[in-house]
């Protein structure tokens, strides 16, 4: 491929995203300067991230400007180097955008590339997911922020979703008796019969209100949010004193064009620790988390489930499964 394809921010997005958000740009394949290698993008992370960064609001990392190329991980294989730290054929996982062609070792890049070793006992994939940020933020949002306890219940949201499956069956791994909120009979299944899970809710279901109080009959002690709005508020109304509740994403909201109101009471009257967390905060610590979860992977305590989409032409109508819940694990893009 001689033609580089890049999706560049045109607006911000209201609501929904659409394709009239991004020019599809085309331009010759970048030459590497001094310090830097040219990568051919293999793979690109789909996250809900992604839809906070198009956003003008304040966030974790400066929003993508307008004009810029959407920012995405991803991983890639280095085809030109002057940089010794990259080696032509090299695979590397980072920040590689919305393109089939990324510069790694900029003076500017925000989070630099890092090289995968050859032979990992893991598909490379999993980088992205069970065992890249995704698996990571389900790993030390339970059990730094969590603090999960043998015999306690965790109620998890997006259960069926790349954190969210994580996270069930780390709670699994350490003894907690997991209920995970999932959409549809074929998700409730997925979660319980493949990774596990004791009880599932169909958030989809007429009844969901009524399964919830079935499924945790001695109250919830740790809820790992992930979607916010009504759900989340059903579930801390059902929170146990000195319950824990790690937030990561408020996904249901983030396509609204107004902010959501909550009635906090139930955190003061039931003295619940909740606590918003972004992966960053613990990137110290990547490579404890990244070598635990790939053991327990290798070991088979620890399943993982992807939803690859071809074509970087579908990155922006992709991205928005993640709002109707039409991925199961991780989303990723085969460019």
């Amino acid at each position: 491929m001689t033609i580089n394809r890049q999706f560049r921010l045109k607006r911000r997005p209201v609501g929904r995203v659409t394709r009239d958000d991004f020019d599809l740009v085309e331009s010759p394949v970048p030459e590497p300067g001094e310090g830097e290698a040219v990568v051919r993008n293999l793979y690109l992370s789909l996250d809900p991230t992604n839809r906070i960064w198009m956003s003008d609001q304040p966030q974790y990392m400066p929003p993508v400007a307008i004009g810029e190329v959407m920012r995405g991980g991803g991983i890639g294989r280095v085809v030109a180097s002057r940089n010794p730290a990259f080696k032509e054929g090299d695979l590397v996982n980072g920040l590689v955008g919305w393109q089939d062609y990324s510069i790694a070792g900029g003076p500017s890049e925000l989070f630099p590339p890092t090289v995968i070793p050859d032979g990992l006992p893991i598909p490379v994939t999993t980088l992205m997911g069970a065992c890249g940020m995704t698996g990571l933020t389900a790993y030390f949002g339970l059990t730094e922020i969590g603090q999960p306890k043998p015999g306690e219940t965790l109620v998890v949201s997006a259960a069926a979703g790349a954190v969210g499956s994580v996270v069930g069956q780390i709670g699994r791994i350490m003894g907690m008796r997991v209920v995970g909120i999932a959409g549809g009979p074929e998700k409730c299944r997925f979660i319980t019969e493949e990774l596990g899970f004791d009880a599932a809710v169909d958030y989809k279901a007429a009844d969901w209100r009524e399964q919830l109080k079935a499924a945790t009959p001695k109250g919830i002690d740790v809820n790992f949010e992930n979607v916010g709005g009504e759900i989340m508020e059903a579930v801390v109304a059902r929170m146990n004193l000195y319950g824990r509740m790690p937030l990561c994403g408020m996904i249901s909201t983030y396509n609204d064009t107004t902010r959501p109101r909550y009635d906090i009471s139930p955190f003061l009257m039931k003295r619940i620790r909740l606590q918003g967390f972004i992966i960053i905060d613990f990137k110290d610590r990547y490579i404890e988390g990244s070598m635990q979860l790939a053991q327990w992977l290798v070991e088979g305590k620890l399943k993982a489930r992807e939803t690859v989409v071809d074509g970087l032409e579908n990155a922006p109508e992709t991205l928005n499964m993640l709002f109707d819940g039409g991925n199961t694990g991780k989303l990723i893009v085969k460019i």
